[in-house]
């Protein structure tokens, strides 16, 4: 399975096994990482799991869409070249060793 590293808001790192197919968001739920609240629960309507993709990694995964672009603009924390919405990043093989940061803040 592949492995999804969260940097968390304190700056410590929790890595966690990910079913392919999850998304992103999913699996952080699934393993309690705090600071990813997805209150819509991953329809692409609340920006609460908003994260900051690896560099390394952007371009393995598809550009957002328009509602996920929209949604992006109206994110608590600043929007960043890197921010995608965790509910729209499925997992896959080639995402092993994927690295998120969590945002400071999602209210």
């Amino acid at each position: 399975m592949p492995t999804i590293h969260y940097i968390l808001q304190d700056g410590s790192t929790r890595s966690v096994q990910a079913k392919p197919g999850a998304s992103v968001m999913e699996t952080a739920i699934r393993h309690n990482i705090r600071g990813i609240d997805a209150e819509c629960g991953g329809s692409c309507s609340c920006a609460t799991c908003h994260v900051y993709v690896a560099e390394d990694f952007l371009g393995k995964l598809p550009a957002p869409d328009e509602m996920e672009d929209e949604l992006l603009d109206a994110t608590a924390s600043e929007r960043a070249p890197n921010s995608r919405l965790s509910c729209q990043i499925t997992v896959t093989a080639e995402l092993d060793g994927l690295t998120v940061r969590v945002p400071e803040t999602h209210v």
